[in-house]
């Protein structure tokens, strides 16, 4: 796995988002597979949450009808944290703070999730 990729893949979402403060990329079961964030924040911890997150949001667009999830996004009153799938055993988590771009985070992390679909795969 090229680590290094993911890394730049990490580092131009903060760059190119305005209020993105965290990120990581983990595995489904909530193991963090690649992290960059700020000293306050647990990798782990927000891996395990995000895995949870996106596992009951699975469950619920099934239910629900709603077909293949691809993100979810939690909004608190001093910032964001939103969970994108990738592929089915996967999952990136952008954390933001209260002035954080969503429409701008949107945008960008498609193609990103591709490329770190790609990169997890190889």
């Amino acid at each position: 796995m090229d680590y290094d990729a993911l890394a730049a893949e990490l580092r131009k979402l903060r760059e190119n988002v305005s209020g993105v403060t965290d990120t990581v990329i983990a595995a489904t079961d909530g193991i963090p597979i690649l992290t960059d964030v700020a000293k306050r924040v647990e990798p782990a911890h927000i891996s395990a949450l995000a895995a949870a997150d996106l596992g009951i949001a699975r469950q619920a667009a099934e239910v629900i009808g709603l077909g293949k999830l691809s993100q979810t996004v939690v909004f608190g009153s001093a910032g964001y944290m939103a969970v994108y799938a990738i592929g089915g055993m996967s999952l990136m988590v952008v954390l933001g703070d209260e002035g954080l771009n969503l429409g701008r985070l949107i945008y960008e992390t498609r193609p990103v999730i591709e490329r770190v679909n790609s990169i997890l795969a190889s």
